[in-house]
């Protein structure tokens, strides 16, 4: 039996693991003991990482939708048709009428080749990828604030903290590694502050529980801001050394009283008071966050507000003190490094910047496109002008908000090509279906949310004639005449390093004798990257954005009249194309739920477990009520893993104006009890 040393496919920690691997198949999964993150353990779906690899529902083929069903081809027929299509709809339509989906799933290698493809080959910036969904707000905010869109600090400093504060995230089920670190801080005395509507494992160990409703997190951050400057709690002297626009933040903070944040998010007055001292007097404190801040209408609005508390406090800057988003898979860090984004090119360099696009064209050879692209909701509401899409390793049927319309968009679309490892809902509605690799099938690297970018291994061979999604990017562009000519994913590494600075000292020869390496890192000797803005920030000084509050686009009214959040479970991972073809998994949450407070239940007639019906103005679904207190009143939680009760078929597609991240955590519902 051979073991081999890889990075974990699911949520954003990047543990460190072993494949078991018996001649052609993973039958089992060990932890690494000595890699700094998983540290000898890994969370219930890590454990259980091998069941989905070479389950039966595995596509082996290539298929082509024929008379309204799939038919098995060759890579030739699939490749000659997805070249034709492509190059007669961009000969008719232009290049911007084709867009591209790039995978947070996928390797590093693989979302640069494709953002090469779509840029270089079809002509367009349209491309995109899941993050647009989850940390879009985080990438804009936290670039306007500082200059750089990441977790400021390393997983393991979050144990030295002496202060804590988590706003928006469940992080003990969706990020376990840095839950237990939370976990380890607290137990060395660290003060807990969770800020979520929902009562998560974490409140169990916290000092406070706030308990915001949704889409209010500006009027308490502000509130706790206001608090401070009144006790005398800000670092003045630091924000007049780093930071710039501190007058216009004061005079904006001046009417978020308590009293006056209460009213509008619920927190009682004395709870803000007390957590703002806690943080602000902390000497090490860390503040994390999630898609509870992020994935709202106003959520660049507060991830900036997060980022003033920071610079108000000084708690930037320094080792064990910082702003952590957390990302929620494997590499949507990397695929944001990679340029799978309509406004960049890899390591966030601007394609509307004449310079960049010009060192790009020099190594390309080729002229590129300027204009920014059209993000991934932007692509669904062009359907009449967007004709073909090509979508790698993303499910946009059940992720994407109002998935009716969703489907409706794809269905219209000229042509669709879907490259995954399974048959997705996505798939089901695709003219070519291609078979890509699973990431124990291919070589390549991953970066997880702390920034570190780890070696991913090929264990086994791909299932099927399946091939890796480098192999059939770099086949595809070579038969719409623009070879690719990489021999392996090593390659592709070095051509990074040598056009991403943040990337330039990462090779291939330096991860194999490391965990990884944090960017940026600079060159061949640079050590990578612990913590970020020591001594300066990346745009120079730290910026304060003055934010005022903006309520939810949809609050509740008569006829909906509850407020309605969804999110991730612990034994479960996004659409679940994975996670529920894991038997293990599939065991413990075979079905959706939705979660109610104990007061909503009884005056609506409700028992635990009873079938309820769920509407929006958007969509219906059936769905087992799950009844208690761990959740405020007037607000119901659904988990968006479940097709046969998706949860996106309510939820609002209005956008972030700045960010274009769709409002997930706050649509109005009303909840019938179902009659026997």
């Amino acid at each position: 039996m051979k073991k081999i040393l890889t990075t974990c496919t699911y949520c954003g920690c990047g543990c460190g693991l072993y494949l078991q691997v018996e001649g052609n198949e993973v039958i089992g999964v060990t932890p690494s003991r000595e890699h700094p993150i998983s540290r000898g353990s890994l969370c219930v779906k890590g454990w259980n990482i091998h069941e989905f690899i070479q389950h039966p529902d595995r596509l082996r083929t290539p298929l082509i939708k024929k008379k309204g069903g799939f038919e098995e081809v060759s890579w030739d027929e699939a490749f000659n048709l997805i070249a034709e299509k492509f190059k007669r709809i961009k000969k008719r339509f232009g290049p911007d009428s084709l867009g591209v989906l790039a995978s947070a799933k996928c390797t590093n290698e693989e979302n640069y080749l494709l953002s090469k493809f779509t840029r270089a080959v079809l002509g367009t910036n349209n491309i995109d990828h899941c993050a647009r969904l989850c940390h879009s707000s985080t990438v804009v905010g936290l670039a306007t604030a500082f200059g750089s869109g990441a977790m400021t600090n390393s997983i393991n400093e979050i144990e030295e903290a002496d202060c804590i504060l988590v706003a928006g995230s469940n992080t003990t089920l969706q990020h376990p590694q840095i839950g237990s670190r939370i976990l380890n801080a607290v137990e060395k005395g660290a003060s807990l502050i969770v800020v979520d509507p929902r009562t998560t494992q974490l409140v169990s160990f916290a000092l406070l529980h706030l308990k915001p409703r949704p889409g209010t997190d500006v009027a308490w951050i502000n509130g706790m801001m206001h608090v401070i400057l009144k006790k005398g709690l800000a670092n003045l002297d630091f924000v007049k050394k780093r930071t710039e626009n501190f007058p216009a933040l004061k005079r904006k903070l001046a009417k978020f009283t308590p009293q006056y944040v209460e009213r509008i998010t619920g927190i009682p007055k004395e709870d803000l008071k007390e957590a703002a001292g806690i943080y602000a007097r902390a000497k090490r404190a860390i503040l994390i966050y999630s898609m509870g801040i992020t994935q709202h209408v106003t959520g660049t609005d507060n991830v900036l507000s997060l980022a003033n508390l920071t610079l108000l406090t000084s708690h930037v800057g320094r080792p064990y003190t910082g702003l952590n988003p957390l990302r929620g898979q494997n590499n949507v860090q990397g695929a944001c490094d990679m340029g799978a984004l309509p406004d960049f090119y890899s390591g966030y360099q601007k394609v509307s910047n004449a310079p960049c696009r010009r060192k790009f064209e020099r190594a390309w050879n080729v002229k590129l496109p300027q204009n920014k692209g059209l993000t991934i909701i932007e692509m669904v509401r062009e359907a009449g002008r967007i004709k073909g899409m090509y979508i790698m390793g993303e499910n946009p049927a059940l992720s994407d908000p109002d998935i009716t319309h969703t489907v409706e968009a794809l269905k219209s679309l000229d042509f669709l090509v879907v490259q995954d490892i399974f048959l997705t809902e996505t798939a089901q509605l695709a003219d070519v279906v291609l078979p890509g690799a699973s990431f124990a099938e291919k070589d390549g690297s991953f970066t997880s949310t702390e920034r570190r970018v780890q070696r991913v291994r090929k264990s086994i061979n791909p299932v099927g004639e399946a091939k890796a999604d480098w192999e059939i990017i770099c086949d595809l562009s070579k038969k719409m005449g623009y070879p690719l000519n990489y021999e392996s994913p090593e390659e592709v590494m070095e051509e990074i390093a040598l056009l991403t600075p943040i990337y330039g000292g990462i090779y291939y020869d330096r991860l194999e004798k490391t965990f990884g390496l944090q960017w940026p890192c600079w060159n061949k000797k640079h050590p990578g990257t612990t913590f970020l803005h020591r001594g300066s920030f990346s745009r120079g000084k730290g910026h304060f954005t003055p934010i005022d509050y903006k309520p939810a686009k949809e609050l509740p009214s008569k006829k909906y009249s509850f407020i309605l959040t969804t999110g991730r479970l612990y034994y479960h991972w996004h659409t679940g194309s994975m996670t529920r073809r894991s038997s293990t998994l599939h065991r413990e949450y075979p079905e959706g739920f939705i979660e109610m407070n104990l007061q909503d239940a009884q005056r609506l007639g409700i028992k635990n477990k009873e079938m309820v019906r769920v509407i929006s103005r958007r969509g219906k679904i059936t769905i087992q009520a799950l009844v208690g207190e761990l959740i405020i009143p007037g607000t119901v939680f659904i988990p968006f893993h479940f097709k046969e009760a998706a949860a996106n078929l309510l939820t609002n597609p209005v956008l972030d104006p700045k960010a274009k991240i769709p409002e997930y955590k706050v649509c109005a519902v009303r909840i019938e009890r179902i009659e026997r």
